[in-house]
């Protein structure tokens, strides 16, 4: 590949859950490819991504790189043969709770790489569940052939271990998305704009406090939906407050989001409201509507890094083990689960998080700031493997 010099391009295949309308995978990539772009020009190279996508056009467009479709042969061959390695990560990519088709692919893709002779990489992974043990040996095959192996927390780590990663090829890193930005331009409007219908020059304390709710579909019957509802209502009974629903996956979350709301109509208290957020598209965006909330709760994973990423305090409510590993990072534990939900508990916890969010920041900033600083250490590696392997 060449010298090493400053004009050292490399074309990495990027391998995820892409181009689906998950505001949390789409934060993933976005700050991949930022930590990439970051870490490169450290290191005097180029990194030139290509993204295997569901919709490529629009990969392309939202990140302005290279993208192919992620369930065609062809393009998989092609992008897979021309290039300098496969980056296979971030997120819940080895896990076969969703589908059991999903562990088949992603490793499939990281042993096609492998058999063309291309480094692989996985980036900062959430492993499991894996319930059929079958899958044990997929994994464990491309891990060991892999040039750098990293996870997003402790349990992911040991799961490997069990199935015959030895520990010393782990790093143990934070997710990726700990790394991700505001949009580029919007800190003062953050600092400095009133919050939406509140008049300009209006002291910001008159406000209703604004707490962002993220809620996913997970149990069949709607139980766990019926019991969020009810603890934002006695939320919201002790005092004025604005609820923001925050759709991380749509429609899906847009239509949940709906439905809880709706169970909310005319039983707020006074001087409390719902709403829907549209912030698009674009997950930086999403991070933007987080950062303005005043607390959140959160059911989707990356709402809860989303909030950690900007100092929110949150409440999280767990529907898998990924919640509580997340949580535990921070020396926090979930507010309730799917099956469990006590209303008076939670409205007594959100007021305590409402009325001390800087006792609450000041105690947490620490541990946030150290993750942080560890989400950069897969690029750094990837990048340092990248040049001193494919240059000599």
């Amino acid at each position: 590949m060449g010298t090493g010099n400053r004009s050292q391009v490399y074309r990495i295949v990027i391998s995820g859950y892409y181009g689906f309308s998950n505001s949390g995978d789409e934060a993933v990539l976005r700050s991949i490819l930022l930590a990439l772009g970051e870490e490169g020009e450290a290191q005097g190279v180029r990194i030139e991504p290509i993204v295997l996508s569901a919709d490529p056009a629009w990969t392309s467009r939202m990140y302005g790189v290279e993208s192919v479709r992620r369930m065609h042969p062809g393009d998989l061959w092609r992008v897979l043969r021309s290039s300098d390695g496969l980056i296979s990560g971030g997120g819940s990519l080895l896990q076969d709770a969703t589908s059991a088709k999903t562990i088949p692919y992603y490793t499939g893709v990281m042993k096609l790489a492998q058999l063309l002779g291309k480094p692989t990489f996985a980036y900062s992974q959430g492993i499991g569940p894996v319930n059929r043990r079958w899958m044990d040996p997929l994994i464990k095959g491309v891990m060991n052939r892999s040039a750098y192996v990293s996870v997003r927390d402790a349990e992911s780590a040991a799961l490997l271990g069990r199935i015959g990663v030895p520990a010393e090829r782990i790093d143990v890193v934070p997710d990726p998305v700990m790394g991700l930005p505001l949009p580029a331009g919007s800190q003062e409007a953050v600092l400095g704009a009133a919050p939406a219908g509140q008049a300009a020059g209006t002291l910001i304390a008159q406000a209703p406090p604004l707490v962002g709710v993220s809620l996913r579909r997970w149990r069949g019957d709607g139980a766990d939906l019926a019991r969020a509802a009810e603890a934002l209502v006695a939320l919201s009974k002790r005092k004025p407050m604005r609820l923001r629903f925050l759709p991380f996956h749509t429609p899906s979350d847009t239509v949940t989001s709906e439905e809880v709301m709706e169970r909310l109509r005319g039983r707020l208290g006074d001087g409390s409201t719902a709403e829907l957020a549209a912030p698009g598209d674009d997950p930086q965006q999403m991070l933007l509507e987080v950062s303005r909330c005043d607390a959140l709760l959160g059911m989707r994973l990356h709402a809860l890094i989303y909030a950690a990423g900007q100092m929110v305090p949150m409440l999280g409510l767990s529907y898998d083990p990924k919640i509580d590993q997340f949580l535990n990072r921070l020396g926090l534990k979930a507010i309730g689960t799917t099956e469990q939900l006590d209303a008076e508990a939670f409205a007594e916890a959100g007021i305590a998080l409402l009325e001390d969010k800087v006792g609450w920041q000041a105690k947490h900033k620490p541990a946030i700031d150290l993750l942080k600083q560890q989400s950069q250490k897969p690029a750094q590696q990837i990048i340092h493997l990248l040049r001193h392997t494919l240059s000599r």
